[in-house]
Parts: structure tokens; sequence; C-alpha cells
């Protein structure tokens, strides 16, 4: 079958498609910006790539006419607080648009479980979104889901953020919450198994795992598989603005995520639908057995998506590959370079550099600055990275965003999605001399840019200095010293 994935740089369109590819179909993947697609080159061979966005008036040439099925997989929940609903409609309605002009049969949409008239913004707008595809020109499937468990899902990543940073923690009331979670391995397997079946066509299902916990006896079970010791003490004086507050500053969430995760928390998400689950024989799995499969997948390194990567500063509205070309003029630049003796081993530090490992020197004033960067909005250092070696174009990096990722040109470059008063790039590259350039690039933005770098000149001096230095030699099997 020839499929339209839209939100293909997505936590589930990066699981979803190399599923549907080694399904044997053929892969039309929709993204707003194509250098964001974090996917290998032998991936890349294999799809097409179409650039669009949905909430910009239609321009329905761009889609393929022979298309049989589309995942709609598009979500606004992370860009804003007070219109995203709005934009999930517009959304919609564009989708709709598009596929007028294809010979489109059947769209599966995943959406949240709506079972109470009381519901948060987040799942009326799912709602409102389900509503809206109903009124397009093919046969719809929506799967509803609570909250998904894998690793580098949204759920999982804040559980364990929390868990594994706090043994002790004050909590709201809606701690209290139940849900049924769902495992990633589950969800992927109902996304696939509906394509196709008529059976499925505009129909709605639930679908869930056989578990119902309260997000406390998540977090409890979470630090038990863990060997963790934690205590929970929930008060019902907690606002949920004080609460978004906590998730953001604790864990890896955007504030703007942070309260529309609040807003829908209080409400309970449970299904005893089990219809879909008894269509296509799936057995779901345990709380317990998607918590130690998603460990599994990190101790493996084989996280193939992370919700974080989609994740962006509010700051630019162009796309970040607009950025990809480094300016040389109106900047201020630290330029280093050193002869490498290793530069095998030099290339892979680069390729590790962040995360984990951190940034081979003064790693503690990083996270004052990622401390700082969340104070005033920004993404933080919490992010991280998906894999702990193989980095690609559109991969968030701590609190900035890979333009280039060339490990056969040698040179990685980056972009600061960290709150500063202008654009800041990070430039790796070695050249046939073995010698190792590594160039920051600042385009201050008016007065209060030049200050700002002027004032952290020092600091460039010595942590660019000793980064440098420390990539050039770091072992990976001793401490930085």
């Amino acid at each position: 079958m020839k499929i339209l994935l839209t939100g293909a740089n997505g936590y589930i369109g990066m699981r979803l498609l190399p599923l549907l590819l080694e399904q044997g179909h053929e892969i039309v993947c929709a993204v707003r910006d194509k250098n964001r697609l974090s996917v290998n080159a032998r991936m890349l061979e294999r799809i097409t790539v179409i650039e669009i966005d949905f909430l910009q008036e239609p321009e329905v040439s761009k889609l393929p006419e022979d298309l049989d099925a589309a995942y709609y997989l598009i979500h606004s929940m992370t860009s804003s607080t007070s219109d995203f609903d709005e934009k999930e409609e517009l959304s919609a309605r564009n989708f709709n648009i598009y596929l007028k002009n294809t010979y489109c049969k059947q769209v599966i949409y995943l959406s949240g479980i709506v079972n109470e008239e009381n519901l948060s913004k987040h799942l009326r707008s799912r709602k409102q979104v389900e509503d809206t595809l109903y009124e397009g020109n093919f046969k719809l499937t929506v799967l509803r889901a609570a909250i998904i468990v894998g690793s580098g899902s949204s759920s999982f990543e804040i559980i364990r953020d929390l868990c594994e940073k706090l043994p002790v923690m004050i909590t709201p009331k809606w701690v209290t919450t139940r849900c049924q979670p769902i495992a990633i391995r589950n969800v992927l397997q109902y996304l696939s198994g509906v394509l196709g079946n008529e059976a499925c066509y505009n129909e709605s299902f639930d679908i869930g795992g056989p578990d119902i916990l309260s997000y406390k006896e998540m977090m409890l079970r979470y630090a038990e598989i863990r060997s963790l010791s934690l205590t929970i003490l929930d008060v019902p004086v907690m606002s949920p603005k004080i609460s978004s507050y906590w998730l953001y500053f604790v864990t890896s969430t955007s504030y703007k995520l942070a309260l529309n995760l609040v807003d829908s928390m209080r409400i309970e998400v449970i299904t005893r639908d089990t219809r879909l689950q008894e269509l296509l024989q799936i057995t779901p799995l345990t709380y317990t057995e998607a918590i130690k499969l998603a460990f599994e997948k990190i101790e493996q390194n084989q996280v193939v998506s992370s919700w974080k990567d989609s994740m962006i500063s509010g700051r630019f509205r162009k796309d970040v590959s607009e950025y990809i070309k480094v300016p040389e003029f109106g900047c201020l630049k630290d330029r280093q370079t050193i002869k490498l003796d290793n530069p095998e081993q030099a290339l892979e530090n680069i390729w590790s550099i962040g995360g984990n490992r951190g940034w081979y020197y003064a790693n503690r004033l990083w996270k004052i600055r990622g401390f700082a960067d969340k104070i005033f909005g920004g993404v933080g250092l919490r992010r991280g990275r998906t894999h702990t070696n193989e980095l690609y174009e559109g991969d968030s990096l701590d609190f900035w965003r890979v333009l280039l990722a060339d490990k056969k040109e040698k040179r990685l470059l980056l972009f600061a999605e960290m709150k500063v008063p202008g654009e800041a790039w990070l430039d790796w590259e070695i050249d046939d001399n073995n010698i190792l350039h590594q160039t920051a690039t600042f385009r201050p933005r008016g007065l209060w840019g030049r200050l700002y770098w002027f004032s952290m000149l020092p600091f460039h001096y010595f942590i660019f200095e000793g980064m440098i230095r420390n990539i050039a030699t770091y072992n990976p099997h001793k401490n930085l010293s």
C-alpha cells in the first residue's frame, strides 16, 4: 500500500515508519522541515519526503493522488498553552482538504481516551480533531489511548525523571487520578493491525493495557522495578500552575507541555473496551513489562525515538534548518584548533557529546547554564540526547539542535535553542591534516546581545579551550580529569 505518514518525525511516527517499511509498504512522509527527519541514509532512500505545514493554506498538488491510506499523528500541545486547540482543528481541516484530491480510502488517527463529560482542554481538542476528521471523504479509524509507556515516550521519561531524582516527593492531588497505561509495542501493533482492515472503518476504539493505576502507583511501581527508595506525600493545595512549574523544573518537559499535562491528569482515562484487542488478537503488556522493555532498549542503546526531539524552542518562527548556513558578517566568534593524534577517537568523542557524557569540560557550568535557561522558559539541558553515540540532522541535543551531522565529512553543526539575545552555532570539523576546528558563532541581537557575548568572554576562553583539548584526548575508558 502507498501510505501517507504525517508527524513522521514525532515519537510515534519514528517508531511506526520502520515497521511499515518492514511490512513492504511505500511510505510518503509529510513533515514541516525535512531536515528534522532523523532517519539514516538507508531508510531515507526507501521513502518519499514532502514538506507540508498543515497550519498553512493547503497546496493540494503537494500530495500524490494514488494514496491508499494515511496516518494522522499531528498535535500542537507542546507549542502553546492558549490556542493549541484552534491550531489542531485547523490542521485537521487542512488535512481533509489535502486528502480530498487523493484516492485515500482510510485515515488512522491516534487520539486520547475521552470517557468523561468534564474533559481537559487537551482531551476536548483530541475529540474535536476526531470529529473534524470524520468529515473527510475517507473512512476513519480512531485509536484512543491513555499514557504510552516506552523508551523515549513523554510519560515514561517524566516518571523516570521524577523517580530517579527525588527520593521524597510532595505531590498534588492529581497523583491519585487513575489511568490505563499502554506499552508502545502494543500501540504499534494496533496502529499497523487496523491498516486496511474494513472491520475498523469509521470506528473509534479505546486501547489500553491490563493495569488500571493511579499516577502515584505508577511512580511507586517504577521505583520498585528500579530498586529505588521513594516516598510520596500528596497534598490537596497545590494549584495547577504550581504543579506545572514543579514538573517543568524537575523533568525534561517544557512549561507549555507541563501545563497541558497537569490539566489532563485530573481526568480519569480508563477503558474496558476490548473489541479491537479481540479483533486483532493482541495480548497487552502489563505496566511492569512495559517498563522493563523500555530499559532493555535503553541499556542496549536501541532507543528509536524520543518525544524530546520534537521539543523546539518557541523563540524561532522559522524552521531551524534555515539556520544551517552559518553567517560570517555581523557575528562574534571563538575559534579553536588542535592537532589530533587519534582523529578516529576524536570523531567518536564529538558524536557522543552532551547527554550523560557531558560537554568534556566545566560540566557544572554547563548545568548551571541549563538551569538558568529553564528559569527563563528555555528547554534546558534535560532534553539530553536520544542515542549515546549516534546523531542525525534534526535531533535535539541538550539545549542545541543538530543542523548537520556528516560523519563521512567529519563535521557536526549545532544550533542553540537556549534563551540568548541572538543566535548561536557550535561547529566541529576535522580536516584532511587531522586538525580539529571548533568554532562558536554568535549573531547578537542589539546592544543586549553584544553585552551578553562580552560578559561571557572570560568563561568562553577557558570553557572552549578546555572542551576542544578534552575532545582531542578523551579516552572513554577513563574519566575526565
